[in-house]
């Protein structure tokens, strides 16, 4: 194992983003993005492989059956990593490799993997979980004159304003 964890401080090292070593083999990376502008993903090399894990989003507080169908369709696109949700609801992307299979540039694949996934998916789950919740948001923002910036990817559940 320490050779795979050697490999991982390596690549971390070069990446350019933060990251540290949290116990010996368990690494957390922060992962910038723009739609989720930040996706905090964790490595831990176990003994059947390395294991990775990120946040994606809290549990919808809405259309629960709809949200996870579109995981699972989504999951059949994937390579390497899967969504899955853990006993609160909330849906995190997992995946595992084969230790021989931890290379620079696998981790780059993975990494990459990760974070377009969570990027690309964010808005979609926030839209199917929490359209209620955003609609209010603009409608609070609205009637005090804030900046509702942040909102733009959500400018169709924006109120009538009249």
């Amino acid at each position: 194992m320490p050779v795979t964890e050697n490999v991982i401080r390596e690549y971390l090292a070069s990446c350019g983003q933060t990251w540290e070593e949290t116990a010996p083999g368990t690494f957390t990376v922060d992962l910038p993005g723009e739609a989720k502008l930040k996706t905090t993903c964790h490595l831990a090399v176990k003994a059947q492989g390395l294991a990775v894990s990120a946040f994606v989003a809290r549990r919808p507080d809405e259309n629960h059956e709809r949200v996870h169908r579109w995981l699972l369709e989504r999951n059949a696109k994937l390579r390497g990593v899967a969504f899955t949700v853990d006993q609160s609801g909330d849906i995190y992307l997992v995946g595992r490799l084969p230790l021989v299979a931890v290379t620079e540039q696998e981790l780059d694949r993975l990494l990459g993997t990760v974070l377009d996934t969570a990027d690309s998916s964010f808005n979609t789950i926030l839209e199917l979980g929490f359209a209620a919740s955003i609609r209010r948001e603009w409608a609070w923002r609205l009637e005090r004159g804030e900046s509702t910036r942040n909102l733009a990817a959500f400018e169709h559940l924006r109120p009538d304003v009249g």
